[in-house]
């Protein structure tokens, strides 16, 4: 039997309907289809027609969905790609177009229209920017970067909370063509330096303190650190966030400026005018990272008009034709992640986005649907834990809130148990679209996720999202439905990234997603397809990757801080996976001749990993081992203890230098409660 047959879960697929849409079909999927069907003579009966033609004639898709979104554009491409080409080939897509990522986000013309609201934690007053302000604070932010030199190509960073002035920077950044980064506050130093001098960025915007669960934490001495860290830094602009300016000495940060200071710089006699630079559809746009599962954090490149175009196709075709929307997404906070990317795109198609700093339990653990009834928020997105906590507290908003405008509850960074579809349709509001969605950093978007024409089924994604040929394959390459299959992509999409930065010969890049399957992109999860409704289940990860809670992260970050410890000899971070599909991470240590293994060190390691990545770093569960598997090659094995910790039997022990410590990792009693 395959691993990937014994990783397949036990329980039967319910098919038990959660949610329905509305027969009236008033969506813009419903309208989509029809204008493929009517422009393309076909008889398009079912979402999963749809689907179905879209990624067989993929190129003929994306031509259709191009007029269907209406971006903005100053040049018509010549070509929408070459379908000789296959996804490892990553071929460039509307060749010959020129646009603006930023101008399609600042397009709408109805100027009091709110674009952004923003409310804090421990904050009553939330602030309103309407597009005509915001276009106004993104022209006042480029005109200061281009004052100080900043040009196509420039990387510009953020180490920002979800403010209205992260939205406004990235926009400025992109409108003259530079490539933004970003990550939040709550990164340690090491974290940061581990992406950030890696694109050697001119620019970058902070704040000297943010507000977290009752709690203020102090910024500058980390941020000192940081730019201590970046030589090539031209400017270090400091927004204060928490304490006003005269309260704040920057004087210990070299070229460092206040925002005020900063864009007075680029203001004449009158108001700058915004200028969108008109750029390639490939032109660099973001640079995320990965997780530095083996080492340093890779850099992807993700071009401005893929992002674009599929985040359009992510946002607008699940939106109803006669509403406005009011979108907050929770997990957003962390301006690192790229579901922040992802939520701030929705402005192209005209949504109002609200923007939470702070805890969702603090005051209390209805803070968010305090914020839904407020200002009447119409898509919700969360984190699944931030479900199963409310769950476990017996909050029950159908009770205590209103939510009448709420129509789609979206869920990401962890499977969704099925547990929590019950949970949300008892007790927070039976009508919802609870859509479950997936994807990940890589391609800065969804691979599948929440679709407005078709139900929603209890544990399941409901769909394939359009353009991306999804598959679960065996071990052996071939298609399984119904059955655990490692989650893989066959056919070219947009929004794969162009390449990894200071990857001159595209090695790293055709290793991450390539080598498992030449030519098909493997994402690194397991996951099921249901035959039977077309639904997916996600199973975990299949790589090394740590994804505890949806916070992607990779045991080398965890290395570089634990085994600097001269108590510490050697270490090992693994996740673990209950039956829900719920992952935590185990921290091994192998303590050094002396010294014993003491919960004074296990506390002084937690504060270490804590302050020098995030909270969200630190293990679960710290415990001593005797010994750590290496392979022959003296390469520490992660991947076998994993498997180790979920029962299954390790194969090809020859590949390893000591396979007997293996065994030291089965039946752990502090393990088997999880």
């Amino acid at each position: 039997m395959s691993k990937l047959a014994r990783l397949e879960r036990e329980e039967i697929m319910e098919c038990q309907v959660m949610w329905e849409p509305d027969s009236k079909k008033d969506t813009q999927m419903d309208r989509f289809r029809a204008a493929v069907g009517t422009a393309c003579g076909l008889a398009l009966g079912s979402y999963n027609d749809l689907y179905h033609w879209s990624v067989r004639s993929y190129s003929d898709f994306w031509a259709e969905f191009w007029k269907f979104s209406g971006i903005v554009y100053s040049r018509m491409y010549d070509e929408v790609v070459d379908t000789s080409k296959g996804i490892a080939d990553v071929p460039e897509w509307f060749r010959g177009s020129r646009l603006n990522y930023a101008e399609n986000l600042l397009r709408h013309k109805d100027n009091d229209r709110v674009a952004l609201y923003v409310a804090r934690e421990g904050r009553e007053e939330i602030v309103k920017v309407t597009f005509e302000e915001l276009r106004q604070q993104v022209a006042l932010f480029a005109a200061a970067m281009r004052k100080m030199g900043v040009k196509k190509g420039d990387r510009v960073v953020g180490y920002l909370p979800n403010s209205a002035h992260a939205v406004e920077a990235m926009l400025a950044a992109a409108s003259i063509g530079a490539i933004w980064s970003s990550t939040s506050p709550d990164f340690g130093v090491n974290g940061v330096l581990d992406r950030f001098s890696q694109i050697q960025p001119k620019l970058i915007f902070s704040v000297e303190a943010v507000i977290y669960n009752g709690k203020e934490h102090g910024h500058l001495e980390k941020l000192q650190r940081v730019v201590k860290g970046l030589p090539d830094l031209q400017r270090v602009v400091l927004i204060p966030y928490v304490l006003p300016r005269e309260k704040i000495d920057i004087s210990k940060i070299p070229n460092s400026v206040f925002l005020d200071d900063f864009l007075a710089s680029g203001t004449g006699a009158q108001a700058p005018q915004l200028e969108f630079e008109q750029l390639p559809f490939s032109h660099p746009l973001f640079i995320m990272f990965s997780s530095g599962t083996t080492g340093a954090p890779k850099c992807m490149v993700h071009s401005a008009g893929g992002t674009l175009i599929q985040h359009l196709k992510e946002h607008a075709p699940q939106q109803y034709k006669t509403r406005r929307h009011f979108f907050l997404y929770h997990p957003a906070w962390q301006v690192g992640w790229m579901m922040w990317n992802w939520m701030v795109s929705a402005l192209a198609t005209g949504a109002s986005l609200v923007l939470y700093d702070g805890s969702p339990l603090v005051p209390t653990p209805n803070v968010l649907w305090d914020l839904v009834d407020r200002i009447g928020i119409t898509i919700l997105g969360t984190g699944a834990k931030w479900l199963s906590v409310l769950e476990e507290k017996d909050m029950k908003p159908v009770e205590t809130h209103n939510l009448h405008t709420l129509h789609t509850i979206l869920s990401t960074g962890s499977p969704l148990k099925a547990q929590s579809y019950e949970y949300v349709y008892r007790c927070v509001k039976s009508t919802v679209l609870l859509g479950s969605i997936s994807g990940g950093t890589d391609i800065i978007s969804c691979f599948m996720g929440q679709n407005s024409s078709i139900p929603v089924y209890k544990g399941e994604i409901q769909a394939r999202n359009l353009g991306m040929a999804v598959e679960a394959w065996d071990e052996e390459g071939k298609a399984v439905w119904g059955a655990s299959g490692e989650l893989v992509c066959t056919k070219p999409m947009p929004c794969q990234p162009t390449h990894f930065w200071n990857d001159e010969n595209g090695s790293k890049y055709r290793k991450a997603y390539f080598s498992k399957f030449p030519g098909v992109w493997a994402h690194g999860d397991y996951c099921k397809i249901n035959p039977k409704t077309g639904g997916i289940i996600m199973l975990g990860r299949s790589d090394g990757t740590l994804n505890p809670n949806g916070v992607r992260f990779g045991s080398s970050e965890i290395y570089n801080i634990v085994e600097a410890f001269d108590e510490v000899e050697d270490s090992l971070c693994v996740p673990q996976y209950n039956r829900d599909g719920e992952e935590r991470v185990v921290l091994f240590l192998k303590m050094a001749s002396g010294h014993t293994f003491q919960p004074d060190l296990v506390k002084r390691i937690r504060d270490a990993i804590r302050l020098g990545l995030s909270a969200r770093h630190v293990p679960s569960l710290i415990l001593e081992t005797q010994g750590i598997p290496y392979t022959l090659n003296g390469k520490k094995v992660e991947v076998a203890v994993k498997q180790v910790l979920a029962g299954r039997t390790v194969e090809h022990r020859g590949a390893f230098s000591n396979p007997e410590t293996l065994d030291l990792y089965r039946d752990i009693p502090e393990l088997q409660d999880f």
